[in-house]
């Protein structure tokens, strides 16, 4: 058994390797998608048909019947339920055998995620608490993986593994509690009958998973109706993808056989090489030429971001560590906590998309010009702390 168990973790191990080898090119991929979807937005004649391609319609219209999406909804319904299906697969496994398995060493990575949102949304609340616009609380309080893991990457060899696994832990729980938020406060009114049939859907999918059913596309249509139904319950449809991750069978005494470890290494490429890229291309397109106003939305966003995300994961994890509720990895200092936390408040892409939920017209091109400044406000400082501040001293 104890035998199983390492092989299950050394294996696990790789697994992570892979998955930021891969998100750290992604985030390359997704700055260069942000910057053609700005350049587009904001040149005459190519802006006009930048928005109108983004609102055209996609799909079958027969009669009064109509199975059509607008391009926008393509990406951020369809697409991101894939996105966030694996999301919910790496969720899954760590909770398995991976780093989130064991509560020791769990405890680190999920209470610096639990104080990189809690302290943002405190500081978005104090700009908005009795205000129209509060529910935005959500938007600072996210990470993108992505962008982080390629400032870590850039940074070179003298990144500690631990440190990047670290990030990625904290990384997975941060996406935990935004798949939370989003189906508790970003959803329309519920329609019972819809939400009847997601869960009887649901209910199949865990009796295929208990009868050991390996099939992936029998998952994959299972997952089709279960979408259709999320979305037409009220709750947004790219729940559905976690949902549908829970139930897809993991055992660790066979894990290459596994069809999570199998979806996920199809998945992972996808998400990050293309729906990512293709969901900052949709979304980023906004316009610079007016003016950007210092609101309270904005100002709860950005401080949210910059200054709540490390302040946040700094402060929850030291105290943590002092009162003996956990202990920081011993080949981590401090500093590389701080840094953390600075490279935490890279929201985009998640943010992004919580923006998308609550907000429209000018609201939520401000909302998300917030985020593309504060992502890289917070993007120089991480990289400056490592390079000129932690390198420069003996750690």
């Amino acid at each position: 058994m104890r035998r199983r168990l390492q092989t299950a973790s050394t294996k696990a191990l790789n697994l992570i390797k892979e998955f930021i080898r891969l998100e750290s090119f992604g985030g390359i991929l997704l700055l260069i998608a942000t910057i053609l979807a700005l350049i587009a937005a904001n040149i005459a004649g190519v802006s006009e048909i930048y928005h109108g391609f983004w609102e055209s319609s996609l799909g079958v219209i027969f009669g009064e019947f109509s199975a059509a999406l607008t391009m926008h909804e393509w990406v951020n319904d369809v697409l991101m339920a894939i996105f966030f299906l694996s999301i919910g697969l790496e969720i899954k496994k760590e909770m398995i055998i991976g780093n989130l398995a064991s509560a020791k060493k769990a405890a680190f990575p999920i209470i610096a995620a639990f104080g990189g949102m809690i302290i943002p949304i405190c500081i978005y609340f104090s700009f908005n608490i009795g205000g129209e616009y509060v529910h935005g609380f959500g938007i600072p309080m996210a990470t993108d993986i992505a962008f982080a893991l390629g400032i870590l990457m850039l940074l070179g060899k003298r990144v500690p593994l631990e440190l990047k696994i670290f990030l990625v832990t904290l990384a997975v729980v941060d996406d935990l509690g935004a798949i939370v938020v989003i189906a508790l406060f970003y959803s329309s009114g519920v329609i019972l009958p819809y939400l009847f049939a997601a869960a009887g859907t649901m209910i199949l999918l865990f009796i295929l998973n208990r009868y050991g059913v390996k099939n992936i596309f029998v998952y994959v249509f299972a997952g089709i109706i279960l979408w259709y139904f999320v979305r037409h319950s009220g709750i947004h449809a790219t729940i559905s993808g976690v949902l549908l991750a829970f139930m897809i069978p993991l055992r660790i005494d066979n894990m290459t056989s596994s069809p999570l470890i199998k979806m996920e290494r199809a998945l992972n490429p996808l998400s990050a090489y293309f729906i990512m890229p293709l969901f900052a291309f949709a979304n980023a397109g906004v316009a610079i030429g007016g003016e950007f106003a210092l609101n309270n939305i904005t100002l709860g966003i950005m401080i949210g971001l910059v200054a709540g995300k490390p302040a946040g994961i700094f402060l929850f994890t030291f105290l943590s560590e002092k009162f003996g509720v956990a202990k920081k990895p011993d080949s981590l200092s401090w500093l590389h906590i701080l840094g953390a936390g600075f490279l935490g408040g890279i929201g985009f892409t998640m943010s992004i998309f919580i923006a998308t939920l609550t907000f429209g017209g000018t609201l939520l091109e401000e909302a998300k010009l917030s985020i593309m400044i504060s992502s890289l406000i917070a993007t120089v400082i991480g990289a400056l702390f490592f390079k000129f501040i932690l390198f420069k001293i003996k750690i």
